[in-house]
C-alpha cells in the first residue's frame, strides 16, 4: 500500500486519528485492546486521548483512557510504532493551564501511559486567566526535557491562538503545530472563519474532533429508529434540524454511488477541507473500524465535496 502518512510538525501520522474517549467508558479494556489492535493492523498509527477521559462516567475519576492505552502499549511492545496524542488542563487533580498544573498533568499522563514522552500534547481548553507566556514557557520546558515532542491547542479562540503563536515566535519557545477544533458536516461555525484563517496563515494542522457528530454522521440515526448508545441524545438532535436531514440525504446519495459507508464519506469530506490533516473518530467495537480505516482511500470529487458543503450550509 502506498504511504498515506501526513506530517504534523515532525510527526508522521495516519490521516485518521483513533479517538480514545470511549476507552474506559463505553468500551472496557478487552474491547479497547481489540479496537486498538485492529486499527494498527489496518495501517493506523495515531491515537488521540486526554487525561480527563472519562471522568464524567459514574465511578471514574479521569485517566481511564490513558491507563488502558498504556497497558496496551506495554502488552504489545509497540510504543515506537504509535503516535500518542493526549491533552491536559481538565483532569480534576490538575485543572487549568498555570505552570505547576500543566507540568503536574503531563507527569501524571506519562505515568498512566507508561511512556517517557508524549508525541503530541494539547492544551485541552483555554484558561483565559493564565497569560499565554506562562503555559507556553511551561510547555517549552517540557519539550526541552524530552517529555513532549510537539504541542497543540484544542478549544481555543482565534485571538488567543494568534497571541500564543506570536509569543512563541517572539520568545523562541515551543510553538503550536496543530489545532483540534469541534468540526464536522453539521457543526461548521466554530472552526470556519477566523480560527481556520489563523491556522492556514500559520501553517498549522487541523485535527477535528466529533468528526462524526457523536455518531450522527454514521447514518445509523434515522427518523423513528432508536439507537442504543451513550451518545444517542446528542446525535439524534441533528435529525430535528433541516441541515441534519439535508446532510444525511447528500451522504446517502454519495455513499451509494461510491459503494462506501456513510461514515467514510462524512470523514472524507472533512479530510478534503482546507487545513485538515487528520479527522478524529472513535470506535467502540472492531466492527465500526473499517469505515474509519477506509477514509484515506476515498478521495471525493470536487462535485461531491461541493454537494456536501452546500447541504451542510
Amino acid at each position: 500500500m502506498a504511504d498515506v502518512t501526513k506530517k504534523i510538525g515532525e510527526l508522521d501520522v495516519f490521516p485518521l486519528a483513533l479517538g480514545g474517549n470511549v476507552f474506559g467508558w463505553t468500551a472496557g479494556e478487552r474491547e479497547s485492546f481489540a479496537v486498538l489492535d485492529a486499527y494498527v493492523a489496518g495501517g493506523g498509527n495515531f491515537v488521540d486521548t486526554a487525561d480527563v477521559y472519562s471522568a464524567w462516567a459514574e465511578g471514574n475519576k479521569g485517566g481511564e483512557s490513558e491507563t488502558i492505552i498504556g497497558e496496551w502499549l506495554r502488552s504489545r511492545r509497540n510504543r515506537d510504532d504509535v503516535v500518542i496524542a493526549t491533552k491536559g488542563s481538565q483532569h480534576p487533580e490538575h485543572k487549568g493551564l498555570d505552570g505547576p498544573a500543566l507540568k503536574g498533568a503531563v507527569e501524571a499522563s506519562l505515568r498512566r501511559l507508561g511512556i517517557d514522552h508524549i508525541d503530541l500534547y494539547y492544551t485541552h481548553y483555554d484558561d483565559p486567566g493564565v497569560p499565554v507566556g506562562e503555559f507556553l514557557t511551561a510547555l517549552d520546558d517540557l519539550v526541552r526535557e524530552g517529555k513532549i515532542r510537539e504541542i497543540a491547542a484544542s478549544n481555543i479562540s482565534a485571538g488567543r491562538l494568534r497571541e500564543a503563536l506570536e509569543f512563541s515566535d517572539r520568545e523562541g519557545t515551543a510553538r503550536y503545530v496543530a489545532v483540534q477544533p469541534h468540526y464536522n458536516l453539521v457543526s461548521r461555525d466554530t472552526y470556519e472563519g477566523d480560527l481556520q484563517e489563523v491556522v492556514a496563515d500559520n501553517g498549522l494542522a487541523a485535527l477535528p474532533y466529533y468528526g462524526l457528530a457523536s455518531g450522527f454522521l454514521t447514518g445509523k440515526y434515522r427518523p423513528g429508529q432508536r439507537v442504543d448508545s451513550a451518545r444517542a441524545g446528542g446525535a439524534a438532535q441533528h435529525l430535528e434540524t433541516e441541515r441534519g436531514r439535508r446532510v444525511l440525504a447528500a451522504l446517502d446519495e454519495i455513499a451509494e454511488a461510491r459503494g462506501a459507508a456513510v461514515a467514510t464519506v462524512a470523514l472524507a469530506w472533512l479530510a478534503a477541507r482546507p487545513t485538515v490533516v487528520a479527522p478524529i473518530a472513535s470506535a467502540r467495537t472492531v466492527e465500526q473500524l473499517p469505515a474509519l480505516l477506509a477514509v484515506p482511500g476515498l478521495e471525493l470529487t470536487d462535485a461531491e465535496v461541493a454537494a456536501l458543503t452546500d447541504a451542510s450550509a
